[in-house]
């Protein structure tokens, strides 16, 4: 093995030095970019006030503003910060000390310590979202069946929506993200959704989800499908606003499948968002859905069916048909084909706490 020795202190040339820099900058996913540099603000603020460096931050300094964020109460009495923030913000100021080239604070296990301490006293459960079931789909569903301009624009993209996030097992952040080019019509199956990176999938290696056909209309993620790409092509066409109220027209009530008549087939080049951002009047923005976006529609939806918006979310969507596949019999490693869980330790945590009696003993004990 040949070693080729560089000339001690060299500085490398700005092409190299791009290229590295270009490699750092795509270790991490944009999202947590944003978190760590806000994260990294709240740091260096927190130690101006306090009178600390926050560059280099020695152990004692972390561990000071980690168990402060612990203290601090809210005026409702709650915490501040969950246990959760206050890990995240020690791997941001790590993450800040080694972008830097200095050694991370963590590295003393003193921090390390610190952390298991404050998780340690903080043992209330994570607050998690409710499951959405088949049959509460169905009732949100219920509520997207007036097509009648211009709330029928929003209902035929949130039935969609809605569908696709269930039958797909979505997180919002994966719904955001598609593309009209990501929908692979397949007369055989239903609907390919292809997700081409997530959040454990940050090399972007991918996934293919199907999306069978629904036996009634209403609930057929194929046919909500088409019916919003119908808009969608007709909001993009020359007729503008006239065309799109035509489409919304033909589109007509959700009664009859139109998942199997041949007319769709895959627009490989559009790479224009699938699940787009709607202005008042029946108005179809170019940009993207967000997944805050994303979370609302679903809570406005959840609101007009009657129940709670609070307890429910983005994560409902994906939560529900993991629970809802746990109560109908299925196995992990169906439903792991879906979701793209590597493990089941997650799948667990659903198992547990929203599907407890299925395959429990205890209905099997003669009370």
């Amino acid at each position: 093995m040949t070693v080729i020795a560089v000339p001690a202190g060299r500085e490398l040339s700005p092409a190299d030095a791009a290229r590295v820099q270009e490699a750092l900058d795509n270790s991490i996913s944009d999202a947590t970019k944003t978190a760590y540099a806000s994260d990294w603000r709240a740091f260096t603020e927190w130690c101006l006030t306090s009178g600390y460096n926050p560059m280099p931050a020695t152990a004692e300094t972390v561990i000071a503003y980690l168990t402060f964020m612990a203290s601090s109460i809210r005026q409702d009495g709650k915490a501040a910060y969950a246990p959760s923030t206050i890990v995240r913000r020690a791997s941001s100021i790590n993450a800040q000390h080694v972008a830097a080239g200095v050694a991370p604070p963590g590295a003393d296990g003193r921090v390390t310590r610190a952390l298991k301490a404050i998780k340690r006293a903080r043992t209330e459960p994570q607050r998690r979202v409710a499951p959405l079931l088949t049959s509460d789909i169905r009732l949100l569903l219920e509520g997207t069946k007036d097509r009648t301009w211009p709330d029928g624009v929003a209902a035929v993209r949130d039935a969609a929506l809605l569908l696709s996030g269930f039958a797909g097992a979505f997180r919002r952040s994966e719904l955001a993200a598609l593309n009209i080019s990501d929908v692979i019509p397949d007369l055989s199956d239903g609907v390919y959704l292809r997700v081409r990176r997530s959040k454990t999938d940050q090399e972007g290696q991918g996934q293919i989800k199907g999306l069978p056909y629904g036996v009634h209309p209403l609930t057929c993620a194929p046919c909500a499908i088409y019916r919003w790409l119908d808009l969608l092509e007709a909001a993009d066409g020359p007729d503008g606003r006239p065309g799109l109220m035509r489409a919304l027209r033909r589109s007509g009530q959700p009664t009859s499948h139109i998942c199997r008549d041949g007319r769709h087939r895959r627009r490989t080049d559009d790479e224009t968002p699938l699940f787009r951002s709607l202005a008042g009047g029946g108005v179809i923005k170019t940009s993207r859905m967000s997944g805050h976006a994303v979370n609302e529609a679903i809570k406005r939806r959840v609101a007009a069916a009657g129940l709670d918006p609070a307890q429910y979310g983005g994560h409902s969507l994906r939560a529900g048909f993991v629970t809802q596949a746990f109560k109908s019999g299925a196995d992990s490693r169906s439903v792991r084909r879906q979701t793209g869980h590597t493990g089941d330790a997650i799948l667990a945590v659903y198992d547990r706490e929203n599907a407890p009696l299925e395959g429990n003993a205890v209905r099997n004990i003669g009370l």
